[in-house]
This record gives structure tokens, sequence and C-alpha cells, in this order.
């Protein structure tokens, strides 16, 4: 239950090792340590003198808001002619940012001049089953509107276009078989899975090293967990089973699939009248979990795999990198939950280092608060904070999802903590409290991310209440409390999207349009249409609840979705959202 300010000096102490990676892998960015009276920052920014004219922002109104063409085509291909639903990607030589747009009904695509600047811009094309074929560059002047004409051609293998989501819908198997693939996308693609050559007994020791890594581990930075791995808890039941379905499906027997590859159909209408912009972070080791715009515009974001907290100015590109300190060294690093609270600070839950982190944006400072020992093992992971109404009782929730599966409250004014353990009478089964929300009194409303339930703990009494979804099994995973106080989730397992209103005590659900989705987080807009995405379909869906009529964005490449943000000070309303595993923050502006 200790909590701890940290001085400069000590948390750059803890990162001499790290700048100095950092000096030798990136000779490109400019590091700047910039000492203040109470904080020590670092200052990544991009070697790009283009960046800040090249994404200067625009808030959309409608297409009418965009001015004249700054670059503008046709997409055609010999078998199709002119091609709807393409998207186009457009890159300045030397920069970091990627704007994208996508070809309309007649193929025609246009980039507005409030978007690109002036120069030579690098081309790049995502349509399933096509490859650009010419020209792959072009040159944008300052007074006049360019134009390329883009050519496609049949792409001679179309496996490494596919979507996760594509994959599951090629590869034959149970739908139990193939959502235990789901644990596989935590850390990487599944085409890297289904083009290895392992059979059955060499899968078998693969899952086991993969269940010996921590959670917040990709390809290019893995950590180990401190315990012993689980299989099961990873994997789920049947490891022996998994290992041999899987050599079922890979290429062990083959050079080639025995499996027809299936694909989705490119976006149309609705669907192709939006603006993506793509920041890339300096670091390809930058997981950006959790994404949050405040007020002023900044971009904030968590990082899954290092010890920072990450800040993007989307008005010049700069990143800003907060040292957060480590609580549990030897413990893997990197925080998951970003929150804020009413008064505007920054909340984070830093997993294995067994706590929560509370940022000051004003003095650029942290306070840190642990879980008492009594309450922690080797599997402690603090997931999720919920600081959201802490002002009403002076207490804060955090979640425990790994070792204990519990939920906790501290006292604010005097560190103590409460612990509850909502599943212990419960018959044995997965169960993991996940999502944290508290409503507008700081009652608590959690996920069952193991099984099917929303749990309320009544803030004043302390009783404990498990809610089942109407879809069983349906694994709700992320989401957020509405100024009704009704909670809108994704359903992992269940393909759906659900909202519990928390005054009633009942649900709805809404089916996902695309198979395999994987629903991970939901959020309600202000115009009250609800937008969500999952981790395997590379797509941002935007529902309207009265009609269940769900639109769906095609993101530009292969994207690990997780936590989603709408900003609601922008008509539209803007979306973001990190690449996890990409090293990218996106902003998607639609149009009508």
């Amino acid at each position: 239950m200790a909590n701890h300010n940290h001085t400069p000096e000590q948390i750059a102490g803890d990162f001499t090792a790290f700048e100095r990676k950092v000096h030798a892998a990136l000779p490109a960015t400019e590091i700047i340590y910039i000492s203040m009276r109470k904080h020590t920052v670092l200052v990544v920014t991009m070697a790009t003198a283009a960046i800040s004219m090249f994404i200067l922002s625009s808030h959309l109104m409608g297409a009418e808001r965009f001015g004249k063409s700054a670059l503008t085509g046709q997409v055609r291909s010999i078998e199709e002619g002119p091609m709807e639903g393409v998207l186009v990607s457009a890159r300045q030589e030397g920069s970091t940012v990627t704007i994208t747009v996508v070809s309309d009904e007649q193929g025609r695509y246009s980039f507005p001049s409030t978007n690109v600047a002036p120069g030579r811009y690098a081309i790049r094309i995502r349509a399933v089953g096509y490859d650009l074929d010419g020209p792959k560059a072009v040159e944008i002047g300052a007074d006049k509107t360019a134009t390329a004409d883009l050519e496609l051609r049949k792409a001679a293998n179309i496996a490494g276009q596919l979507t996760d989501a594509e994959w599951l819908a090629s590869i034959p198997g149970t739908a139990n078989q193939k959502q235990q693939l789901l644990g596989c996308t935590n850390c990487h693609t599944l085409e890297r899975t289904l083009r290895s050559t392992h059979d059955a007994e060499a899968f078998t020791g693969v899952l086991e090293r993969m269940a010996s890594y921590a959670n917040q581990s990709f390809p290019p930075h893995p950590q180990k967990r401190v315990s012993a791995p689980n299989l099961t808890r990873r994997f789920g039941a049947g490891t022996e089973d998994l290992a041999k379905y899987l050599a079922s499906v890979n290429l062990s027997s083959g050079p080639v699939w025995s499996y027809s590859l299936k694909t989705l159909p490119r976006p149309t209408g609705a669907s192709t009248r939006v603006i993506i912009t793509e920041y890339d972070l300096p670091r390809k080791t930058i997981e950006p979990h959790d994404v949050v715009v405040d007020p002023a515009g900044a971009v904030w974001f968590s990082n899954f795999g290092e010890q920072f907290l990450g800040r993007l100015d989307p008005k010049t590109g700069r990143v800003t990198e907060y040292p957060v300190p480590l609580i549990r060294p030897g413990f893997p690093t990197g925080m998951l939950d970003l929150e804020t609270d009413q008064e505007g600070n920054l909340w984070l839950s830093m997993m294995y280092q067994g706590g929560i982190a509370r940022f000051d944006k004003k003095t650029g400072t942290f306070k840190t608060w642990t879980v008492p020992p009594e309450f922690t093992n080797n599997e402690t992971q603090q997931s999720m904070v919920g600081p959201q109404h802490w002002e009403v009782d002076g207490k804060v929730w955090l979640n425990d999802a790994g070792g204990a599966t519990a939920v906790y409250r501290m006292d604010m004014a005097t560190g103590a903590f409460e612990k509850w353990t909502p599943y212990k009478d419960l018959p044995p089964g997965p169960h993991s409290v996940y999502g944290i929300y508290a409503d507008s009194k700081n009652n608590l409303f959690f996920l069952d991310f193991g099984g099917e339930s929303v749990g309320k703990i009544d803030a004043k009494t302390g009783k404990l209440t498990l809610f089942p979804t109407p879809t069983p099994r349906s694994r709700p995973r992320r989401g957020r409390m509405d100024a009704q106080d009704r909670l809108w989730f994704g359903e992992f397992y269940g393909g759906k999207i659900g909202m519990f209103d928390t005054k009633t005590e009942k649900f709805q659900e809404w089916a996902v349009p695309t198979p395999h989705t994987a629903p991970y987080d939901v959020v309600l807009d202000k115009n009250g249409e609800v937008w969500g995405a999952g981790m395997e379909a590379d797509r941002i869906m935007r529902m309207d609840p009265r009609t269940g009529h769900v639109t769906e964005y095609l993101l530009p490449r292969q994207t690990n979705i997780r936590r989603i943000f709408v900003d609601n000070s922008t008509t539209p309303v803007t979306f973001w959202v990190g690449n996890n595993e990409s090293a990218s923050i996106i902003k998607l502006e639609p149009f009508r």
C-alpha cells in the first residue's frame, strides 16, 4: 500500500541503459532531455523538416470543407476497370506521417490540399488480391492539382495481404478451435503461425515457449514472465489438441495450404468517405496500447512494453516520452490502461509492476501506489484502473487480472486497500476481471473476460453482483460508461456489441457484420453512434444503435487494435487508436 514520489534523478537512473539503446538504434532521431524544476522529460523529435506542413489538422465538416484537391486520380485494373474501395496512401519523403483516402464508386480518389503539402510522395495501396503496378511516386506542386491514375494488377500471392479475420475464415476447423487462435494474435499475426512448418510435436514446444512470455511481448520486444508458463491460462484447455490442430492448417504437410484463401469485400459507399492519418512513432518497440486525446488536443498513449507514458503533438508530429517509475525491478515492463479523472490527471495501470500511477500534466510528475504484498505474487497483473469518479468518495478502483483475479479499492487519503474476489463461489471455470468502469456514483462495473458476466460492486455497501450476458461465453472485454451510466462493451467471443443499463440492469446486444472481428473495445459518441473495433479485421465500426446499421472503415495496413478513443470536440467526431504491434497512432476522420 506504499505510495512513491520519484525524483528526476531516480527516474533517469533507471533508464540509462535504455537511453544508450535508443541512441544506438536511432541515429536519425534527436533525443532531448529537458530538465525542469520538478521533472525530467524525454523528448523524441522526428528528424524531418516537412512534418509540420504535412499533417495540418482539418476537422472535417464534410467534403466541402476540404477545399481543392492537391492530388487526384482514378484507380483501375484490367479485371475490374474503375475500382471502388481501394485505399490509396501517400507519404512525403522524409516524413513519418502517411495520409490515406479511399476511391469512390467511379474509382476516383482525392487528397485535399489541407492534408498534404507540396513535395514528393511515395504511393501505396490496399486492395486485397491486387498490387500497385504504378505509378509508385508522385510530385505535388504548390499551386496546381497533381494527377496520378493508378493501375493495379492481380497479386501473384495474396497470403501476405490477408487480415487475421480472413485467415480465420479460410482455415478449416470448429468455432472453438478458431477461437483458441485469438490468443496468438495478442502478440503477432496469424500469418506467422500458418506459414510455419511445425508438426504437432514441435508445436507443443512452441506453445510452451509462447506461454513463457509476458502479455506485453511481441516479436521486436519479447519479455519473459517471472513465473512458470501456464499453458491452460494462455491457450485454454487441451494444448495437445491445439498443437495437432495448428499442424493441420499450417505448411507442415507441403508448400501450399490445403484450403483456399478467402477475402472480405472492399469498402463501398459510406465506408469510402474517410481520411486516415498514421503517425509513426520513433521506435519499432513502442506499443501504443491505449490512446487518449486531452481537451488541448494532445494525444497521450500508454506504452505496453516499455516504461514510458507517451505524448504526440498531432500538429508537429513531436513525440515526448515521460519515464514511468519502476516498482518491481526484474518484472516485465509496460503499462496497459490509460484513464483520466475529473481533474484531468492521467492514470496508468502498471501490469506486472504491481501497481498504478497518476501523472500530473501540470508538473510532469508521477505518483505511484503499490498493491500490498499480501495481495501480490509473481502473476500479479494490474491491467486496469478506475479513477473516473474517485472525487465522489476519495477511492480508486483497480483490478488484478493475473494471480488473484480480484478487484481492489484504494483509499486515496490513507492508501488502504480493500479486496473482492468475484468468482470464488462459482464452479471452476475460466474467469478474469478485465475492463473496469466506475459510474457517476463511483459504483464499479467490471467485465469477466474469461467468462460471460458484467459485475457490479456497490460503492456504499460493498455488495457484489454478477449479471450474465444474454450470449453465453461472450467474454466481454473492454468498453466505456456513458453519461447515462450505461456500460457499452465488446464481446470478444460473442462477436457482438453489448450494452448494460446499470439502472434497469437490462442488456442489449448487436451482432457485428464481419465474422471473426472479435470486438475488443466500444464507446458511444456525442451523436449517439457507437464505435467499436477488434484485433482481427483491421476495420473500425460505427453503428447506429437505433437501427443496428454498421459502417465499417478499413485501415491502411495490419492493425493490432486495443483501446479506442472518440474525440467529441470535433464535428464530425474524430476516431483515434494505436497500432499496438506496428508503433503508430491512427486518426480517422469520416465525412458525409
